[in-house]
């Protein structure tokens, strides 16, 4: 199966990131090498791309799409929030950092992953085979309070209670090894009314089982918390975020970095000497035009936020 991952956002992406032709350029989320292409061909022999990512796989494929772009290119297996992997493969500080987060088009669409209720396949989701963390330890490992929790938190499930109840009864039966069966029992814990209405009654569900396998919210903290650290003066980070989960906490740290100060709101002025470091490229997040969202559907809930080293 080919990686084929259809870049969102890519014009504003590459117009953000203000592309210097000898410059050094980090996609921290390569998958198929959609927008590192964009990248590439506006680099010239001086110019460098870091290719990151913890799917060996987006990476081969990467590799195959990039080769003939005469910047040079380094490929690191790594999470993005591997801040000190990212450092030594770029060897200096870098002009621009792009994360485009969730899952990608061929993890969703290849059954052998796990990650699509849409398809039968054993339950893994694992964006880094290597790990030995799966969607199967949760769904047979997880008391009913935690599925609660995760479903509740990171899938934003109003019968997030109830669905952990009808898989720990499930599973008390035998384990829960596919992704078919588990999508058969949400559904039979959502009421039919319910179920009319929305996305697809296990959307939510495997969103969260998803962020909690690969720990995608903890790795996102820290890395939009370090990663500007690697910008030189008038460099710029980009990250697409598709959930509220995400957007929450890339505007959160954003903030924290435009307004660093800890002093006592009551203080009338800073005495902890902290200042920003960076600025807004846009005061909104960038949102997909109308004609992106209908040739691309998983573009729908896309936002761009981007910040520029002072």
């Amino acid at each position: 199966m080919d990686f084929e991952h259809v870049p969102v956002l890519f014009n504003e992406v590459i117009e953000a990131l203000n592309i210097r032709p000898d410059g050094i350029y980090v996609d921290g989320t390569v998958g198929g090498g959609g927008h590192s292409e964009g990248i590439c061909k506006r680099l010239s022999s001086e110019g460098m791309l870091v290719a990151v990512d913890r799917d060996t796989e987006a990476l081969a494929a990467a590799g195959r799409r990039l080769e003939g772009y005469e910047c040079r290119k380094e490929f690191v297996h790594a999470n993005y929030s591997d801040t000190e992997a990212i450092a030594a493969a770029a060897g200096q500080k870098v002009q621009g950092i792009l994360l485009d987060l969730g899952v990608s088009s061929y993890q969703l669409d290849n059954p052998e992953r796990g990650f699509s209720y849409m398809q039968d396949a054993p339950l893994d989701m694992r964006m880094d085979a290597s790990d030995r963390f799966t969607a199967y330890d949760i769904i047979n490992g997880y008391s009913r309070d935690d599925l609660t929790r995760i479903i509740r938190d990171y899938g934003e499930e109003r019968w997030a209670s109830r669905i952990a109840e009808f898989i720990v009864r499930e599973r008390a039966g035998s384990p829960i090894d596919t992704t078919g069966r588990l999508t058969e029992i949400i559904k039979a814990a959502i009421p039919a009314k319910a179920r009319r209405t929305g996305p697809h009654p296990a959307k939510r569900t495997f969103q969260a089982i998803r962020i909690e396998v690969n720990d995608e919210l903890g790795h996102l903290r820290e890395a939009v918390e370090k990663l500007p650290d690697l910008l030189e003066s008038g460099g710029r980070i980009a990250i697409i975020t598709f959930h509220s989960l995400e957007d929450r906490i890339v505007k959160t740290e954003f903030e924290r970095r435009l307004d660093p100060c800890i002093c006592p709101k009551e203080l009338p002025v800073c005495v902890c000497g902290r200042v920003a470091d960076v600025k807004r490229v846009t005061r909104k997040p960038i949102i997909p035009s109308d004609e992106e969202t209908e040739s691309n559907p998983r573009a729908r809930s896309a936002k761009l936020r981007v910040l520029e080293k002072l």
